[in-house]
């Protein structure tokens, strides 16, 4: 029998790369976004990959509190049982904090957090109780510092990293191991839809979404409790640790600022 890995945010960038990748490994898919028209789209891709898994789409917006409980929910009644959990979705909103509407940063939140913290609690129970399975949180490399501009994303990407590890040491010997994903930027339209373009993270050469998938893969399959996508973010990631917090900030203003 096929396992099945589910994937949130899965219409566009990282989320289908993985769906893709889920796929050419003979999973069968849950497949997770917002947008019902942007599922369809994402689904006839993923069957080019293979016509035969089973695919079930749910359109969600998962920054709505009820919102994972019927994702759940729908899951049971579709006799699929999850053995790899991907929480992928996420959104980021670019410029002054104090400039950004209140109900835009607590949407992020509740998207980036909340709605993680309770897909991860739902599909854990019974991964402990089939004493396997698999979960990847996407974090960021702004999971390991201070972001101006970006501030309340890089926090809840803070956040992620930091749930991932500790709830991963808790589960040691359960048979159940977590990932945190930490890719820098990639090319997808994440940093068009929160207003990225522009600023010298994303003016570079960016890595492709499904190079980050087979990394995060790689990692997932591993059990590794971290993953980051490319030497020069790995350094990043080191060298803050060892930089004053005042430099740190304003480095990252620099990469930042338009």
């Amino acid at each position: 029998m096929n396992k099945t890995a589910l994937i949130t945010g899965a219409s566009s960038g990282i989320g289908l790369a993985f769906a893709k990748l889920f796929a050419q490994k003979n999973y069968n898919l849950v497949l997770v976004s917002q947008s019902e028209s942007n599922l369809k789209m994402a689904e006839i891709e993923v069957r080019k990959v293979h016509q035969k898994n089973r695919i079930l789409t749910i359109s969600k917006d998962l920054s709505q509190p009820s919102s994972p409980l019927e994702v759940y929910q729908l899951v049971k009644e579709n006799s699929l049982t999850v053995d790899i959990l991907v929480n992928n979705a996420g959104i980021q909103i670019y410029g002054n904090f104090h400039e950004v509407p209140l109900e835009d940063m607590e949407r992020l939140m509740l998207l980036n957090m909340n709605s993680l913290v309770k897909m991860t609690h739902l599909f854990l129970t019974d991964m402990i109780l089939q004493k396997s399975g698999k979960i990847l949180n996407v974090g960021s490399t702004g999971s390991f510092q201070p972001c101006p501009l970006n501030a309340v994303y890089c926090a809840t990407k803070g956040f992620v990293l930091y749930f991932s590890e500790g709830i991963g040491e808790e589960l040691k010997g359960t048979g159940v191991t977590v990932t945190a994903l930490c890719p820098g930027a990639t090319d997808s339209n994440f940093a068009k839809r929160g207003n990225m373009i522009g600023t010298k993270l994303f003016s570079g050469k960016l890595q492709a979404a499904d190079t980050v998938a087979e990394i995060g893969y790689k990692a997932l399959m591993k059990g590794k409790p971290v993953v980051m996508t490319s030497l020069a973010d790995k350094l990043t990631a080191f060298s803050v640790r060892l930089m004053p917090r005042s430099l740190v900030t304003k480095l990252g203003m620099q990469m930042l600022k338009k």
